[in-house]
């Protein structure tokens, strides 16, 4: 039986876990980091802190197993982030030097931490909001992503939020698949960078 809720932060070390187990394109990222908090530090940990009424989990029988998380303005929300999340890591973690070509994992997501990009203006102005999503393994193919994707839109549009768009690895392919067959279309320049590496989603609500 599994259960969809608002996050806690009760939640965090499962979320941390989660962010780890799917890093690698959807799979499991552990053997690419020294600190398996890292992926987290970035793409959900945060979310579930300073935004927690946009921020849902599915918990089964062994716990917190997929999580959908996302701020309704994207813009505040690295506001936010700058004066709330960034500085403490960035004590913590001393940002890597030398040619970034030799960098391994766990130095490329410290320097995202120390500079973080922020989100492209024009997919922004189109989208405000956006979102990432993950699902361990053993709740996948069961309807539950398509369940926490379902509410969090519901709430956004109940709250007056006109799009939201989302970032999937280019060797995601199912993933890719996923968000084409739930409204999300696939940007294109001008509301995607000529340099971006991502794949980039958008969708009218």
């Amino acid at each position: 039986m599994s259960e969809i809720r608002k996050a806690r932060l009760g939640d965090l070390d499962q979320i941390y876990a989660i962010s780890l187990l799917t890093g690698d394109a959807g799979k499991d990222a552990t053997r690419l980091y020294k600190d398996g908090q890292l992926i987290g530090h970035i793409y959900s940990a945060p979310y579930i802190v300073l935004s927690p009424d946009t921020s849902f989990v599915v918990e089964d029988e062994e716990g917190v197993a997929g999580y959908i998380v996302g701020p309704h303005d994207t813009a505040a929300f690295e506001a936010r982030l700058e004066r709330e999340w960034w500085p403490a890591l960035r004590a913590r973690y001393e940002e890597p030097q030398g040619d970034p070509a030799g960098w391994n994992a766990d130095e490329r997501r410290i320097h995202t931490i120390h500079h973080p990009e922020a989100a492209f203006a024009p997919r922004v102005a189109a989208f405000p909001a956006h979102i990432h999503m993950n699902l361990l393994p053993r709740l996948q193919g069961r309807g539950l992503g398509t369940r926490l994707l379902d509410l969090w839109i519901s709430t956004a549009r109940e709250a007056g939020v006109k799009g939201v768009y989302l970032g999937a690895n280019a060797e995601n392919v199912s993933g890719q698949r996923f968000w084409a067959s739930r409204g999300f279309e696939r940007l294109a320049p001008p509301l995607v960078a000529s340099a971006d590496r991502s794949v980039w989603f958008g969708q009218y609500l």
